[in-house]
């Protein structure tokens, strides 16, 4: 039997699961307005934790930057190689080797 802890973090990871499956192709969004959308201001750690362990190519993870643009060093899929070949592969736009143009490629998820 799972305990209360481990209930409470499956559902916070399959909430952010079900964020991140909206992030349309060509967009990204930050782990911290992830975090927000699910009402936990401070959680961006939480979010990159739980996709990190993101086993499902339904879940586009790759679309996740952190509030700079930045791709994720430790990528869950090969590294921030892969993320980028991936989003390159979608059209999202890169000012250096790293970030992403987020002045051009953040969603603007409305509620």
């Amino acid at each position: 039997m799972k305990n209360k802890m481990q209930i409470k973090q499956n559902n916070f990871r399959e909430k952010v699961f079900d964020v991140v499956k909206k992030i349309p192709k060509g967009k990204v969004f930050t782990y911290g307005q992830v975090a927000l959308l699910l009402g936990k201001p401070r959680g961006a750690r939480e979010v990159g934790w739980a996709l990190h362990s993101n086993k499902s190519s339904e879940v586009p993870c790759h679309r996740v930057v952190d509030r700079n643009g930045r791709l994720a060093p430790s990528f869950a899929f090969e590294g921030w190689k892969e993320q980028r070949r991936r989003l390159e592969q979608e059209g999202v736009k890169f000012n250096d080797e790293m970030h992403v143009d987020l002045a051009v490629c953040f969603w603007n998820f409305q509620f």
